[in-house]
């Protein structure tokens, strides 16, 4: 669509900084100064004029960028609406509220789309954050700070005076306020507010308006808001464009309202009484451009669609901040209205699993996620997140205890914990599940494993593991190994016991010290594995540690298919044939012990790859899996590398660096 921007100054510069990749066709820039607009569109090959008069009798751009000052904003808006442009308004919409609404109007009347910025609601680490909200991590929500400090623009901006007329409600508060209300609707009310006029005596330039200010919001749906806008405090401070949100059941803290990008610490979160760890957003690191917002209008308008939903919101923005204003002058409380805004509260679901690219030149049925392109021609797979995590107690030959980093699992984000009656720890882990600050049951997906000395006991251990997690069913219930031992009994609430007491229960041995086996074959195991998933108690099956010959026994014999296959795997151990196999029959593969092979993390190709990305060779053995469609489900006992090996999801390999790693293969390995 061809588009004219009206403004040529420095926000000009960064929507201009992606046309060449844009849908969008520059064809004019207006501004009052010849030289600006005339250097932005020379850049662009397109006409320069300084006046709109000029522009609209020379050029039928149906869709006008407004990029002026922020008090032009309202005005270049409305003459461009009454000469039948569409209008994507940098924000705010207008600075009083009453005339923004007439905005709306206007369009609607004209039949005309009209969107104004930001578009930060729609960017990685906002979502992300809301899917969060949405998945009942905070409960209900009912307390929030947000920071809107932009700073003393005589320091920092080249012209500083537009900021300095329409001070730091106008500019910086639009952030956190156009968030807020995507995610919960209305304000209703300004419970209170204080304006402050301090500014350093040094300079000469000083604000029109009140450079500090303080709110109390009161939204609809519930929360109360804590809001403050400065343009004193300087904008490196530590709270800059922050958002901090209290539920019943946890916190969440955004550092960036106004982020176009998610980094791996951009957002944290913390269940009930428990420390902030950071939640990454799993999605590729993508930066949102600022020509996202026109682009996507103009993609609406090709669609004939009139959208103004953006515009409705940035209109009660605007009067939350006139009503900001006069409840700092009153003292008093004011009433804000909402504009045909209902009350609501952030989507209840999680993101997306990731869909990793597969390896370039290779076949993508042995090495792409199952779910892709090609899946119809296969069996369909469980869709599963990108990483997972292991709950085993037994690390480095002793038993430990992993709660703590299980709950910091469940705080930075991971939705797929692999758990199994051998590590004795279910018990605790469903009281975890079930403790305030947990996400909902169905935004998770629960795996238990049946232990070796219970092959012919499975119904037994699985009612056993279901009654300690607490759940109804298991997303999957895996056969742990193939090789069936001497019953034991029970093998409940292990981790109460002595480690003595647990290893004889688990690794029974007769007279001469040796394994007590018992001949029950592979397929009479997996007979009861099918019951159980027929009478409802495992949604899934599966099986763990077989080689390709055992796996396909299992599915000549199967009537319930396996639905994920657990092995180690690394870049030493592959299991190429393996994976290849399972794709094919659209089985999910997930790799246990993916960073624990003895020399991995130091091994120097990783550490060339991770250099390569600015990263750690953990986070390279993570992705390696990831990029192959294999989910893996790293441990660790350490809260930061817990949020990193999650955070590792989004590193996006090379040809060059698959290749590299293809050759660790080693067919000797072993442990």
């Amino acid at each position: 669509m061809q588009c004219a921007f009206v403004g040529a100054g420095a926000v000009a510069g960064k929507y201009a900084a992606t046309l060449a990749d844009s849908p969008l066709d520059l064809i004019a820039v207006c501004d009052l100064d010849a030289d600006r607009a005339e250097s932005l569109a020379s850049a662009h090959d397109a006409a320069a004029y300084t006046s709109l008069d000029s522009l609209f009798a020379a050029e039928s751009a149906p869709m006008v960028v407004n990029l002026t000052s922020h008090a032009a904003h309202a005005d270049v808006t409305e003459t461009c609406l009454r000469a039948d442009h569409h209008v994507f308004s940098e924000k705010p919409l207008a600075l009083d509220a009453g005339r923004a609404a007439d905005l709306v109007g206007i369009a609607a009347e004209r039949g005309l789309a009209l969107g104004c910025a930001p578009i930060t609601h729609r960017c990685d680490a906002q979502r992300h954050a809301a899917s969060l909200i949405g998945d009942g991590r905070l409960g209900p929500v009912r307390l929030g700070y947000a920071h809107a400090h932009v700073g003393r623009v005589t320091e920092w901006h080249d012209s500083p005076d537009s900021f300095l007329s329409v001070g730091p409600l106008y500019d910086g508060g639009v952030y956190p306020l156009s968030l807020l209300t995507a995610w919960f609707g209305p304000v209703d009310r300004v419970r209170t507010a204080d304006a402050v006029d301090v500014w350093p005596a040094r300079e000469s330039r000083r604000p029109d308006r009140p450079a500090h200010v303080e709110a109390t919001l009161q939204f609809a749906a519930g929360p109360v808001i804590r809001l403050t806008a400065s343009l004193y405090a300087p904008h490196r401070s530590r709270e800059f464009n922050s958002l901090e949100l209290h539920g019943d059941d946890g916190s969440l803290y955004l550092s960036d309202a106004g982020a176009l990008v998610a980094d791996p610490d951009t957002v944290s979160i913390a269940g009930a009484g428990r420390p902030y760890v950071a939640a990454p957003c799993l999605t590729p690191r993508r930066e949102q451009p600022y020509l996202s917002g026109p682009e996507r209008l103009a993609a609406a308008i090709n669609r004939g669609a009139r959208p103004s939903e953006s515009a409705e919101r940035a209109a009660h923005v605007v009067a939350v901040c006139n009503a900001v204003e006069r409840a700092a002058d009153t003292h008093n409380p004011v009433d804000v209205p909402h504009g045909g805004l209902e009350p609501r509260e952030p989507e209840t679901r999680s993101p997306p699993p990731v869909r990793p690219d597969p390896p370039s030149g290779t076949d993508r049925s042995a090495d792409s996620d199952p779910d892709g392109a090609d899946a119809l021609a296969r069996p369909a797979a469980v869709r599963l997140p990108p990483v997972g995590f292991g709950c085993s107690r037994y690390r480095d030959g002793e038993y430990v205890d992993r709660i703590g980093s299980i709950s910091a699992a469940v705080d930075a984000g991971y939705r797929l914990f692999d758990s199994a009656e051998l590590y004795g720890n279910e018990a605790r882990i469903g009281d975890l599940l079930d403790a305030p600050g947990s996400p909902d049951r169905e935004g998770l997906f629960l795996i238990s494993k049946v232990w070796n000395t219970n092959h012919e006991h499975v119904a037994e251990a699985c009612r056993g593991s279901l009654a300690e997690l607490g759940v109804d069913a298991v997303d999957a219930y895996l056969l742990h190994w193939p090789d069936a031992w001497a019953y034991q009994g029970p093998l409940s609430e292990l981790a109460e016991r002595p480690p003595e007491k647990q290893e004889a229960l688990t690794f029974p041995t007769g007279d001469d010290g040796t394994l007590e086996t018992v001949d029950v074959s592979l397929v009479e195991t997996w007979r009861r594995l099918e019951q159980l998933h027929d009478r409802g108690l495992a949604r899934t099956i599966g099986v763990c540690n077989v080689s390709l010959d055992q796996l396909e026994t299992l599915l000549d014999a199967a009537r319930v298919p396996p639905a994920i296959v657990q092995v180690e795997s690394h870049p030493y151990q592959p299991r190429t044939d393996l994976v290849r196999a399972c794709h094919a029959e659209g089985i999910r593969v997930l790799a246990h012990s993916p960073l624990s092979a003895p020399g991995l993390l130091e091994e120097p190709i990783l550490a060339e790859i991770a250099a390569d990305h600015d990263t750690t060779p953990a986070a390279v053995a993570v992705a390696y899996h990831v990029d192959r469609g294999v989910v893996p489900i790293p441990a660790s006992n350490d809260p930061d590398h817990v949020a990193a090996n999650l955070a590792a999801a989004r590193l996006r390999l090379t040809d060059a660096d698959r290749d590299r790693l293809a050759t660790l293969a080693d067919p000797e390995f072993e442990r």
